[in-house]
């Protein structure tokens, strides 16, 4: 006996497909293929216009902020460098750009930052560099705790589900914005004294550590929730008829049929991720001077809106923009992998 999972592709091998032809000719009759569940996905995800294009919008984001190494030799500036201090023609003397919107020029592609000068176009490549790619970290702890919680409670059930449920429940109570804030300093403390400087490397693994401690629960009780009904299926019976270990079940028959809400999920779940490494830079908690972050830029623009507006504009636009490609296409692939759940 087979689980859904590998026969979701029966059904779309007996369809046969019709040519429309001139009146009078016979039609012409396609040789039926079968597809496979993850080819049905494919092909329907393809026909959605919104999906692909935000689907190249995100891969866009990755790969510039993959090559700003690359993309800085080639525009010779750096995130770090004092241009508006080098050069006093860049800084009137209230430290604000002079020149068009924020110092915009062949030079500087977006302008300078105000006060120490610096290039905003490389601060913005590797402050989504920094904020995506710690994102995607947190993101893939807070999805492999949610999917070993939510299997192990959901097939095990009993005692085990009670108290994994019970700490579930705790977590879920904990209000995260407030935690994130205050949990920070303490991890950070943990492992420097107060009167060093903090590693960058530290500050990264503090803020992945905090973001996954309270961002798995969502993604459990949905795997919890699917496991239940899964766990009753005739596969699974079968499956512990033939002497397989619970392990094997779970790797096996459960969790191939669970791919779908943990893609789905996860592709929902990173923007979210993102936004709050940008929060706790914000705060002052996350990533600080001089590593650039997207976050730390919104803190710096919200300084200085009033006497130089353009500094927000580029990181803002960037942000609003990854955002809702992100969860446009978290919707795309949830309507591909199962289009009735989006009428």
């Amino acid at each position: 006996m087979t689980s859904p999972a590998k026969a979701g592709g029966a059904g779309a091998s007996a369809v046969l497909e019709v040519d429309a032809t001139p009146e009078g000719e016979a039609p012409e009759v396609k040789t039926p293929a079968g597809l496979s569940p993850g080819q049905l996905m494919w092909r329907r995800f393809k026909r959605d216009r919104t999906g692909v294009v935000s689907a190249c919008t995100v891969i866009f984001f990755f790969v510039i902020s993959l090559l700003a190494p690359v993309i800085q030799s080639v525009y010779g500036k750096d995130p770090y460098t004092l241009y508006g201090q080098d050069n006093i023609e860049l800084l009137d003397e209230f430290s604000i750009p002079t020149g068009v919107f924020g110092g915009v020029s062949g030079e500087h592609w977006f302008g300078i930052e105000p006060i120490l000068g610096r290039d905003v176009f490389m601060q913005l490549l590797y402050g989504m560099r920094t904020s995506i790619y710690t994102a995607l970290v947190a993101t893939v702890l807070m999805v492999v705790l949610g999917v070993v919680i939510g299997l192990v409670g959901g097939y095990y059930g009993g005692k085990v589900d009670y108290w994994l449920g019970r700490l579930t429940d705790f977590l879920m109570g904990i209000p995260s914005q407030l935690f994130f804030v205050a949990s920070m300093p303490v991890v950070v403390a943990a492992f420097v004294n107060p009167d060093e400087e903090t590693p960058t490397g530290l500050r990264a693994i503090a803020i992945v550590i905090v973001l996954s401690f309270l961002g798995w629960m969502g993604l459990s009780r949905l795997i919890r929730a699917a496991t239940l009904s899964l766990r009753e299926r005739e596969f699974v019976e079968a499956a512990k008829i033939a002497g397989a270990s619970p392990w094997r079940i779970i790797r096996k028959e459960l969790l191939p049929n669970l791919v779908t809400p943990i893609l789905v999920q996860a592709t929902l779940l990173l923007p979210s991720t993102i936004l709050s490494v940008a929060f706790l830079s914000f705060v002052g908690v996350g990533y600080v001077e001089p590593t650039p972050d997207w976050g730390r830029m919104f803190a710096i623009g919200a300084d200085i809106y009033e006497q130089d507006p353009a500094y927000m504009f580029f990181p803002g636009v960037a942000m609003v923009v990854f955002v809702v490609a992100f969860n446009l296409l978290g919707d795309s692939v949830r309507d591909a992998f199962d289009p009735k759940s989006g009428r």
